[in-house]
């Protein structure tokens, strides 16, 4: 088969469509005409078609995650999902795809997993709901105790919330039990909590808190 047409995409930027003399149309991206050195009246056996082919659709995929990534940063598995589900990648051209964008740098789950500690912590969050986002996000565990060790002593932290939401002395103990439900739905320990909360107020009891 030959090539009979070679022309750039009016909907799509970096797009070139090829079209070969039995109609066929290929959209390839621009360095696929460089690599496979394609011109017009060029021949393709149906091997180096099935070739640029490929190269064509992987080249895609890598464009599509990087888009993905400069939206905003993902671990390996959300990139992996999406492309599954947003770009009909199988899970081999996934992985693959993946595979690359750790060898250059631009998917990194433990920096990603930092990223994500720093911005649900200065949120509010505590441990246990941290925990939660990272596994929600697929971040491998292996990386959890590393990012949360380098977290900042919660006290100060807890300390704001109570002054934020209690004004003066607690008396009432459905108000203790609030502040406290909503600090531990915060993913804070008891411990901190029921040290804060003897911070806030010397005079509450054992058996109140």
């Amino acid at each position: 088969m030959r090539i009979s047409k070679l022309s750039a995409s009016k909907h799509k930027k970096g797009r070139i469509l090829v079209q070969l003399d039995n109609g066929e149309l290929l959209r390839i991206g621009e360095r696929e005409v460089v690599a496979f050195s394609l011109y017009v009246g060029k021949e393709l056996t149906g091997e180096e078609k099935n070739a640029l082919e490929n190269a064509a659709r992987e080249s895609g995929l890598k464009d599509r995650a990087l888009g993905l990534l400069t939206t905003r940063p993902l671990s390996r598995r959300e990139l992996t999902d999406r492309l599954v589900e947003r770009a009909d990648a199988t899970e081999e051209e996934a992985e693959a795809v993946a595979d690359e964008l750790e060898r250059l740098g631009l998917l990194n789950d433990r920096t990603y997993a930092e990223t994500l500690v720093r911005h649900y912590s200065a949120k509010g969050y505590g441990p246990y709901r941290l925990r939660e986002e990272l596994r929600r996000r697929g971040v491998p565990r292996e990386y959890w105790d590393e990012v949360l060790a380098d977290l900042d002593d919660p006290s100060e932290a807890i300390d704001t919330f109570l002054r934020q939401k209690l004004h003066g002395r607690i008396t009432d103990r459905r108000e203790l039990k609030r502040v406290s439900d909503a600090l531990a739905r915060r993913g804070y320990h008891w411990t901190d909590i029921s040290a804060a909360l003897r911070r806030y107020d010397a005079s509450l009891e054992e058996d109140e808190i």
